[in-house]
């Protein structure tokens, strides 16, 4: 069998809620991946230039990096993690419906500053509640959440691209694509004033088709709310429900309750949080981190620097690819460059689904070094076919498929050296934001004044320093494991000569008597 009976029987138990946490994962993807294929129709339906609307990226990022860092505060009980999911999934929805009524840039920038809030705390709470559950095993159910991303990712390009405009971006793919549009023009022999009106008429139309997408979107994502409220019903977690708990307390603490009584599972839920699995500022004001070693701290910062570099190279990819297409030497049209999103989060989706097996049979560090080094090899090769339009898409698809499985495999990698004791989810997940939010304008800004080509090597250089931060990692897991090796043995020391103090002790004792 690729899994084994015990990981089917962990899922078993729990499969209401996995299930649950990787359907708000779908609705993260949809969200995170329809602004690449459709910046263009939302550029002209907001009057705006290619520089303006780059902010609505920064937007949504920058509330994702909020999100996430203040998400872990829902986690304290069932309840509130299960309603933060529930709201913040029923939002996503309620965004892509009013999406086509921004008419500005800046109401379309608040929108998506609220979606980025939502994605946040999904983004944190649902992989905190996985690592919770799972544990030691938590590294495939890790995989199969962020398998949802890619493929929601996969169906929001694939949902808009049958409405997209025709034509490219007014103000800035390129003159290569401006070129293209006037060839397209001039051989249709019509008079240049008839083009200009006949194209705006056009842009309206192809902005109100463009509202259809947009609303299939709400309209697909709406189930993933109604199933969090279906668990909090299922788990009695609504406080209107005749059949509610006076109490809201999840398994752990009922099975304490049994056990050792009411007292008793307030006990452990304290210890739980004094863990480090809550948001990123209760983290950092934990007394219970004072005296640790340096390598603990540098586990975790190192380990978000990876996922800053990593997740930056992701959303700078999606973001930008589709102008890296269209604008010379390669001069794709605008249809054929639209599709290098979709495949983009095909193998994305793709490489988390294979993943799945892998991770069961490999360390993550091995799958990380691999995925590392693949990445890199992908971006050189890209930069030595830079005018190859073949390899273009082959090497998206090889860049999806490497960087696929690079989160979830540093979060399991991670918490399973500090022992699921620290922040490790809270920082990565944070990180991970970060990175987004600044690679995205970073690279942006440079290929507007750098060129098409500076694209790829800024997804070189980003690479690189991500491969040699974790070689850094791999040094500090082996210094906290000497400490932890260490601590153990004077741990032991100690007990020993407790207690052959006890029995010396003893014996004095009988002698005496």
């Amino acid at each position: 069998m690729i899994v084994d009976e015990r990981i089917l029987t962990l899922f078993k138990r729990n499969a209401h809620h996995t299930l649950t946490y990787w359907s708000v994962f779908f609705s993260f993807g949809l969200c995170i991946a329809f602004l690449g294929p459709t910046i263009c129709d939302l550029q002209s339906q907001t009057s705006s230039s290619i520089d303006q609307i780059t902010w609505v990226f920064f937007s949504q990022q920058f509330c994702l990096l909020i999100g996430s860092s203040v998400g872990g505060v829902f986690k304290r009980t069932l309840f509130s993690a299960l309603s933060a999911l529930f709201v913040s999934a029923l939002i996503i929805s309620v965004i892509f419906a009013i999406i086509p009524l921004c008419n500005n840039v800046l109401l379309l920038a608040v929108a998506m500053a609220v979606s980025g809030f939502a994605m946040g705390i999904i983004d944190t709470i649902a992989n905190i509640q996985l690592v919770t559950i799972y544990q030691k095993d938590s590294a495939v159910f890790l995989q199969a959440l962020h398998f949802f991303i890619g493929f929601g990712a996969l169906v929001s390009p694939l949902i808009a691209d049958p409405f997209l405009s025709e034509g490219g971006c007014g103000n800035g793919t390129g003159n290569g694509t401006e070129m293209m549009h006037h060839v397209r023009l001039m051989l249709r022999h019509t008079p240049i004033l008839e083009h200009n009106t006949t194209q705006s008429h056009h842009a309206v139309e192809e902005e109100s088709i463009v509202h259809y997408a947009f609303w299939i979107m709400a309209l697909i994502n709406l189930p993933v709310p109604i199933a969090v409220l279906y668990l909090m019903y299922r788990e009695q977690l609504i406080p209107c429900c005749p059949s509610g708990t006076p109490r809201l307390l999840d398994k752990d603490e009922l099975a304490m309750e049994h056990q050792q009584g009411v007292e008793g599972a307030e006990e452990e839920q304290k210890e739980h949080e004094a863990g480090g699995h809550g948001d990123i500022f209760s983290c950092c004001q934990n007394d219970n981190l004072r005296g640790l070693p340096v390598s603990f701290f540098m586990i975790h910062i190192l380990g978000g620097m990876v996922l800053f570099m990593t997740d930056g190279i992701v959303g700078a990819y999606a973001g930008f690819v589709y102008y890296y297409g269209v604008a010379p030497p390669m001069s794709l049209p605008p249809k054929t460059a639209g599709y290098l999103a979709s495949i983009f989060w095909a193998a994305i989706t793709a490489g988390r689904l294979l993943s799945i097996p892998l991770s069961y049979r490999f360390q993550p560090v091995r799958l990380l070094m691999f995925n590392l080094a693949g990445a890199i090899v992908t971006v050189l090769m890209l930069l030595i076919f830079y005018t190859s339009r073949i390899f273009l898409f082959v090497g998206t698809c090889l860049c999806g498929l490497f960087l696929s499985s690079i989160f979830p495999c540093m979060l399991a990698y991670t918490e399973d050296i500090l022992d699921y004791q620290g922040c490790a989810t809270s920082v990565l997940v944070t990180s991970a934001g970060m990175g987004e939010m600044v690679m995205q304008v970073l690279v942006g800004s440079i290929i507007h004044t750098e060129g098409s080509y500076s694209f790829l090597l800024c997804g070189m250089i980003i690479a690189c320093i991500g491969f040699i931060v974790f070689i850094g990692l791999m040094l500090f897991h082996r210094m906290h494991r000497n400490y932890l090796t260490g601590t153990s043995k004077k741990s032991a020391m100690v007990e020993e000569a407790a207690t052959e103090q006890d029995g010396s002790a003893k014996t004095v004792q009988k002698e005496s008597s």
